[in-house]
């Protein structure tokens, strides 16, 4: 009986006292916060400075705008 229990269990990781998670589940690694933070930091100049070229060079401007979104994206994954 007790086997059939355990079993049964083993998939939702409930325990027999009311649903508390066990330890040995994989931990998700946190993202790196000063990784985070540069990029970001990064990402702001490159959009101000393509903000900037907007009366000047149309093509620039969006350029660099388009570079500041591919950079936010990198800036999600670490």
């Amino acid at each position: 009986m007790m086997d059939n229990f355990k079993t049964i269990n083993r998939e939702n990781n409930m325990t027999r006292t009311g649903g508390i998670m066990s330890d040995y589940r994989v931990k998700q690694q946190l993202p790196d916060a000063r990784k985070h933070q540069m990029i970001s930091f990064v990402k702001s100049g490159i959009r101000i400075i393509g903000y900037m070229f907007i009366p000047f060079n149309i093509g620039v401007a969006v350029t660099l705008l388009v570079v500041s979104e591919a950079v936010g994206i990198l800036e999600e994954l670490v």
